[in-house]
């Protein structure tokens, strides 16, 4: 018997760009309204900490 393994490792991609590839496509077939709904939902942003001397330092925003 051989080992399962998902179809993406098998395409050569990474969950990521799985994950990604798959929610762009489907945000492309979607229909008005919520077509632009879904394309508010796709831009997202974080906050950044550098650690220095076992000290977080100050949260620094970024965007994607």
């Amino acid at each position: 018997m051989t080992t399962p393994t998902t179809y993406w490792r098998l395409a050569g991609m990474t969950y990521v760009q799985y994950v990604s590839r798959a929610s762009s496509t489907v945000r492309a077939a979607l229909k008005e309204p919520a077509k632009s709904k879904a394309a508010k939902n796709e831009v997202f942003s974080f906050n950044s900490s550098i650690w220095e001397a076992g000290k977080i330092g100050p949260k620094v925003p970024k965007a994607n």
